[in-house]
């Protein structure tokens, strides 16, 4: 008796392990409106499309060298540097982010 409750609740439990893993598949029902495969391939497409002028370019820039125990520590402070439309640097703006790297003497 007690071999066949022991049977029965693994059977139970294959059952419902089964059905979980069939609901999570893409062969489900409940996945039936979503195609995971197609008929065409997947082509990527070169745009000819300039990148906006008035979007500044962060750049880090070498404010100070420092002797600090033994360390020497350099600070980066960080700009935005803002291009016209040959190229040329219109303005650069500092923001309020600062790096450092230290190492030893």
């Amino acid at each position: 008796m007690k071999l066949l409750s022991h049977f029965t609740m693994f059977l139970f439990l294959g059952i419902i392990i089964l059905f979980v893993a069939y609901l999570d598949s893409p062969y489900s029902f409940i996945h039936s409106g979503y195609s995971y495969s197609s008929s065409e391939p997947a082509v990527a497409q070169p745009v000819d499309v300039e990148p906006p002028i008035d979007v500044p370019v962060l750049e880090n820039r070498l404010d100070s060298v420092e002797r600090m125990d033994g360390y020497y520590v350099e600070i980066y402070k960080e700009f935005e540097v803002y291009f016209d439309a040959t190229g040329k640097v219109i303005k650069r703006v500092p923001t309020s982010k600062t790096e450092s790297i230290r190492y030893w003497e």
